[in-house]
């Protein structure tokens, strides 16, 4: 059975989350705080954590970061009251997979669970690219700059891995959206925007193969 964390400060939303998740059939632990969940997470394996943001005693950043330490790939969605886009590129840059500003529909919550389980469940087909110095693993989910491996965010994979396949392609931002994200995006198109930035940042001297299509989307380039 899938089971997942829930820490929230708030224990009306805890509730909301956990009704809506256990009619989905996820087995559901509740942490009301940073540390607590913490805590949780270095006894037990969450196959995804939903974590608010602000949170007394540690908060959803510093508690993510922590629970990275020793659970590198376990998916996080962090929960905001905020909405703002420097929360947002935060979070990204610690690796989370999905961002959901307050208030939100808990129905839309647990599709966007469904669509990173079902994304994390999947194994890549073997294959292996190298473009120059760049050297992309879909498999290991590795991707490397000469003998550097770069540290990308779940979501930076997910994006580099989509694009690269099908590079030579002009794609829209909604089929990025709909493809990447897993589901029927209703968010800020920004999002995209956000992480293709981070992910150009990463890339470097190889973020000139990601081109930007004014009014339509992005391309990875063919050409070396």
């Amino acid at each position: 059975m899938v089971k997942i964390l829930v820490v929230d400060d708030e224990q009306r939303i805890r509730e909301m989350i956990r009704k809506y998740a256990e009619y989905e059939g996820f087995a559901v632990d509740e942490a009301c705080d940073g540390l607590e969940a913490v805590d949780k997470a270095m006894k037990e394996n969450y196959d995804l954590i939903v974590m608010d943001i602000m949170m007394p005693n540690l908060d959803g950043f510093s508690a993510c970061r922590e629970i990275r330490k020793t659970h590198e790939n376990v998916p996080v969605i962090l929960l905001s009251a905020l909405g703002e886009e420097y929360d947002k590129i935060h979070g990204f840059d610690l690796g989370v997979d999905d961002y959901v500003v307050k208030p939100f529909s808990p129905k839309e919550l647990m599709m966007r669970i469904h669509a990173i389980l079902k994304r994390t469940s999947q194994s890549e087909k073997k294959e292996l690219i190298k473009i120059n110095d760049l050297t992309i693993d879909f498999t290991g989910r590795i991707v490397k700059i000469k003998d550097e491996k770069l540290n990308l965010s779940p979501k930076e994979y997910d994006l580099l891995f989509y694009l690269v396949k099908n590079r030579g392609i002009a794609l829209t931002r909604e089929k990025l959206l709909q493809n990447v994200w897993g589901y029927d995006f209703f968010g800020d198109e920004r999002t995209l925007d956000t992480h293709i930035k981070l992910l150009r940042k990463n890339l470097r001297e190889y973020s000139r193969y990601i081109t930007t299509l004014r009014g339509v989307g992005y391309r990875f380039e063919n050409g070396n």
